[in-house]
Formats: C-alpha cells, sequence, structure tokens
C-alpha cells in the first residue's frame, strides 16, 4: 500500500485533501493573532494589568500545550477521521462563548480550550495528509499548511482592523467570536474526507483500507500487501512511551527542541508586534497596531515559499541549519544595537521573518517523516506540545522583559534561543528527502556538514 499511495499521480482529490488539512493551522493563526488586536479594547474595558494581558496571551499556547500530546496519543488509538471533525466544533463553541466574557478568568480558560482544540488539528490533519500524499508531493504540501498559517494570522490583523475602524475598540468581543466563521467553513469542506488507509491497515482493518484506497485513488491494491507487520502492532501498543526508546528517542528530542527554539521568539513578536516596534522609536497607534504587524506576518508567510522549493532541492538537513544560522544574526544586531534607527530594526525584524521560512515549512514535515504510522500523529502532538512551551513562555515574558530588562537584553535573549535550536540541528537534523513515508531507519545515520547531501539507501517501505 505505501508504494502505491507513494507512487500514485497527484490529483484533485489530493489537492481538497490538502485544503481541509490547512484549516487547523490557519484557524491557529487567526485565534492567536486576533487575540493580539483585540486586547487594544479588551485592556481599558476589563481593567487589564500587564501580567493579565501576558497571561491571556499565553493562555492558548498553555492549552497547545496539553492538547498536543494528548490528543495525538488518542488520534493514532481511535483514527483520523474521527478527530477531524470534533477538534472544529470545541472550536465554533469556544468562539461563540468568547463573545460573552467579561472576566480575565473566563477569557483564559476559553482561550486553553481554544488551544487544546487547535492542537489537536495538528496530529490529526498533517497525520492524515502525510498518509495520503505521493512521495514527490509530501514535502512541499506538508510545508504549505504553515503557509495557511500566516495566512490567517494576516487576515486576522486585516480584519481586527476593520472592526477597529468601524465599530472601535469595544468591537473585541466580535473579534474573538470572528473565528466562528472559518470553522463553520472548514467544517463544511472537510466532509466526506476519508480515514487514512495507513492507519486503517496498521490497525488490522485492511479491507477498509482497501476499499478507501480504491475509492479515492482509483487503483486496485492487493489485500496482502496492505497486510500490518508484527513490529507496527508492537508500535501501536507501546504509544507514547515509545517516543522515549533508544530508536526514537533522539527524534523526539530534536523534533521538539527545533519547534521550541523557532516559534518561542516567532510567537513572542507576532503576538507583542506593536510593542516591540515602539520600543525603537516606530510610531504607534491602531494602524501599526494592526496593518503593521500583519505586514511582518506576511514577510513570514512570503519566506516560506523559497523554502519549499529548496527543502526538496537542497534538502531538509541544509535548509534548517542555514536557516537557524542566518535567522540568529538579526536579533543579534538589534540586541547589541537597542538604539538602531526604527527603518534598520523594521528591516531586521523583516529579516528574521523572512529567514524563518526553512524551520517553518519543516515543522510538521519532520515528525511525520521520522515516525511510522502507528505513531505518527503522537510525535506531531509531543513536538507540538513541546514546541508550545517556548511559545507559551516567550509570549508571557516579553512584555516584561521590554519593561524590565529593556530592548538590547531581550533581543539578546532571542538571539540566544535561536542559536540554541541551530545547535540542536547540526547535532541532530537528519535528511529525508525521497524517502518512503515513515521508511527512515530507527536508528538514524551520522549527521553530516550542512550542504552536503546524504547517501541513499534502499529502506523498507511502511
Amino acid at each position: 500500500m505505501s508504494q502505491t499511495i507513494d507512487n500514485a499521480p497527484y490529483t484533485a482529490f489530493h489537492r481538497r485533501l490538502a485544503l481541509a488539512c490547512s484549516g487547523g493551522p490557519l484557524l491557529d493563526g487567526y485565534i492567536l493573532s486576533i487575540v493580539g488586536v483585540a486586547l487594544i479594547g479588551m485592556r481599558p474595558d476589563l481593567g487589564l494589568s500587564t501580567a493579565e494581558v501576558s497571561l491571556i496571551g499565553a493562555a492558548a499556547l498553555v492549552g497547545m500545550f496539553v492538547g498536543g500530546a494528548l490528543f495525538g496519543v488518542l488520534t493514532d488509538k481511535i483514527g483520523r477521521e474521527v478527530m477531524y471533525t470534533a477538534d472544529l466544533l470545541v472550536m465554533v463553541a469556544c468562539s461563540v462563548l468568547s463573545f460573552w466574557v467579561d472576566s480575565v478568568w473566563a477569557i483564559t480558560v476559553l482561550r486553553f480550550v481554544l488551544g487544546m482544540a487547535v492542537a489537536a488539528d495538528y496530529p490529526i490533519a498533517t497525520s492524515l495528509l502525510a498518509e495520503w500524499l505521493p512521495a514527490k508531493h509530501r514535502g512541499r504540501l506538508l510545508g504549505q499548511q504553515i503557509v495557511a498559517w500566516y495566512a490567517g494570522s494576516v487576515l486576522a490583523y486585516i480584519v481586527g482592523y476593520l472592526f477597529l475602524e468601524l465599530a472601535g475598540p469595544g468591537s473585541w468581543r466580535w473579534m474573538l467570536a470572528s473565528s466562528t466563521v472559518l470553522c463553520v467553513v472548514f467544517l463544511v469542506i472537510r466532509r466526506g474526507s476519508p480515514e487514512s488507509p495507513r492507519w486503517l491497515a496498521a490497525n488490522g482493518r485492511v479491507g477498509d483500507a482497501v476499499r478507501v484506497v480504491e475509492k479515492h485513488l482509483g487503483v486496485r491494491v492487493d489485500g496482502r500487501e496492505l497486510m500490518p507487520d508484527p513490529a507496527g502492532r508492537a508500535r501501536s501498543a507501546a504509544g507514547l512511551r515509545l517516543l522515549m526508546t533508544p530508536p526514537y528517542r533522539r527524534r523526539t528530542l530534536f523534533c521538539g527542541l527545533f519547534f521550541l527554539c523557532q516559534v518561542g521568539p516567532l510567537f513572542a513578536m507576532l503576538t507583542f508586534g506593536p510593542q516591540i516596534l515602539s520600543s525603537f522609536g516606530m510610531p504607534g497607534g491602531t494602524v501599526m497596531e494592526t496593518l503593521g504587524t500583519g505586514l511582518i506576518s506576511l514577510v513570514f508567510l512570503l519566506g516560506c515559499y523559497p523554502a519549499l522549493r529548496l527543502i526538496d532541492t537542497k534538502g531538509r538537513r541544509p535548509v534548517i541549519i542555514w536557516s537557524f544560522a542566518l535567522m540568529t544574526v538579526p536579533l543579534a544586531l538589534l540586541g547589541v544595537w537597542p538604539t538602531a534607527p526604527a527603518a534598520i530594526a523594521l528591516t531586521a525584524l523583516c529579516a528574521y521573518a523572512f529567514l524563518c521560512g526553512g524551520p517553518n515549512v519543516l515543522d510538521w514535515t519532520y515528525p511525520n517523516e521520522l515516525f511510522p504510522t502507528e505513531i505518527r500523529a503522537t510525535a506531531v502532538g509531543v513536538a507540538t506540545s513541546v514546541s508550545r512551551i517556548g511559545a507559551a513562555i516567550g509570549t508571557y515574558l516579553l512584555p516584561l522583559s521590554l519593561t524590565g530588562l529593556g530592548t538590547g537584553p531581550t533581543m539578546l535573549i532571542a538571539a540566544g534561543v535561536t542559536a540554541l535550536g541551530l545547535l540542536v540541528c547540526v547535532l541532530w537534523a537528519e535528511e529525508t528527502r525521497g524517502t518512503a513515508l515513515g521508511a527512515a531507519p530507527a536508528e538514524p545515520r551520522a549527521a553530516q556538514a550542512p550542504g552536503v547531501p546524504t547517501q541513499r539507501v534502499p529502506q523498507t517501505v511502511r
């Protein structure tokens, strides 16, 4: 079955599935960004302190930490299809309820639950998509999921700006509830999406796997080709515990740590972009707090496109190493030159945003390619959870750090976190370009210098 799917032609079915799966990242980008605009009106209406603003900004990220690992395991146990709709229904409920919040604790709890639902969608949707995609298109289409994240972020700032201009700061309740519309749209798009045939076969439902492949790919497969092997059943039984056993421990740490070191500074800058820009002398006001920050999100999005090409032409390993190395430079520059003119500071932040494209497009590509079907969603969920530790800490501490330490030390801390991500990638990043899904050997090959091609060896297809 793996060969049938890996070598299948790319069709309208794959395009529709990729669009449906992009709903989770798009909603994540929208939900996490719209709160930054809503806080403009929420802060005076609810009398929020700096600590409470930080708490609201970090609540969804803490929810993602809990939801990623929890629902990743559940997705591997009960299947992708069941969870594929349930998480969107939870998002609808929380978005609607956000309209009536009247206290910091109410909005914090709802943001926490929203974060859990968003995190649930990552292992569900990216695993489902990876397990249907032909090998030739897998890296590009998994990477494109992050493009949906930034599209959602840009959309949030545009919508927030329009609400502020047309209805004033008091419209923050409508901003928080506006994600309901996107949730409903993707509920409609996801109707009829099939279960993963790889998951069906791995769980002994070979007949169902045969039928779903024939229905959606239009090819007949031999049921004997789909039979799960004993090792696969053992992995399925082990679940979360297997990720920290010797064959997979290094991969688990790599996926979680590079993700953490990337999104810690990134989420903090997106959530509190106007505050950072104002510390360098940029003018404040509604336009900068909405469209100005949306522009930075757009630069993050644009940086993904060259990276999508490079991961398939140059490989995953050199792209992620060189990206982290170059990302450190503008942050370090701002750290040692905290009095830089506003134009230079904005250029440096845009350069950082553009260079983030490499890790961005590999956030979900790496865990989906490095782990077998039986624990793939679990691995994606754990990587998402670990990353959100950094995102939550960064989002909570950044406004406090800007106030207490100043701009220079804050940027140097961000540069240090990014440099740690570089070290993790140099030591542990593998090359998975061109391998069958889940076929990379459990014991990774020795790391090579960035830019040096990894020798190909035949792999057993899973």
